[in-house]
């Protein structure tokens, strides 16, 4: 047993000393959650807008739903998916559970609803700022989606560093699809949670470590793009008053 003091010399030690292990389930970790958000983002972003812009009968059971499955808890993901890929379920004969792709799909489900939702109340509130006037130049439902997200395309790219943060501290569902396999599908939330169980607390520090870095720097990320955002609308002036929204007719 270490002591907190000696644990976290040593985990900064890890850390300094570029260890192989602790850098390949880093390095791991952020492709398997790269993959999922990149994957998120591209379908999200896109039906997100849309769904901002589209109003059509049973809208509000979409809206009712994408919300709710934002509550969902990642271990009953993990569960549905481990049912779905499993050798007796539906999807079984693609032999990805207990893969980099089973761990990819776990947190692009969890992900997308999170990218869907603040994306389609990105674009409806600047559906309400100024979609009358796009309609009335003929702009239908798609191009006004379009238009619109690409208007709010730096409030999108702040969603995007959010998905990818949602998705690299998840934990529950990735450990039951990838089963945390040591060199294959141990990344750094599963290889935490393990490591503490063992008590082989300065690994499971050094991986803690560089989690928090990550998502402060994301965090950090979010927060320049927001107050850049914020000057260069409050700095600028066009047709719908200002800021990116006067770029639509600029």
């Amino acid at each position: 047993m270490h002591s907190i003091s000696d644990s976290a010399l040593t985990a900064l030690t890890l850390i300094l000393a570029f260890d192989p292990v602790l850098i390949a389930i880093v390095l791991r970790s952020l492709a398997v959650s790269g993959s999922a958000c990149a994957i998120a983002c591209v379908i999200g972003l896109a039906l997100g807008a849309w769904l901002g812009v589209a109003r059509f009968r049973g809208r509000g059971i979409v809206l009712t739903l994408l919300n709710t499955s934002l509550a969902l808890p990642s271990v009953v993901v993990g569960l549905l998916l481990y049912l779905l890929l499993s050798r007796s379920g539906p999807l079984g004969f693609l032999g990805w559970l207990f893969s980099f792709k089973a761990m990819v799909l776990a947190q692009t489900v969890l992900v997308l609803p999170v990218v869907m939702a603040l994306a389609r109340q990105g674009v409806e509130d600047a559906e309400r700022s100024h979609g009358e006037q796009l309609q009335a130049l003929g702009a239908g439902t798609f191009l006004r989606s379009l238009l619109l997200a690409w208007d709010e395309r730096f409030a999108l790219l702040t969603i995007v560093i959010t998905a990818f943060g949602r998705a690299v501290s998840e934990v529950g569902a990735v450990m039951i699809v990838g089963g945390n396999i040591e060199g294959y599908t141990r990344v750094m939330t599963t290889a935490i949670a393990l490591e503490t169980s063992k008590g082989d607390l300065p690994l499971a520090l050094a991986l803690g470590l560089i989690l928090l870095t990550v998502v402060l720097l994301l965090n950090t990320l979010v927060s320049v793009l927001r107050r850049w955002r914020e000057q260069r609308d409050g700095g600028s002036h066009g047709g719908y008053g200002g800021g990116s929204h006067g770029a639509i007719v600029s």
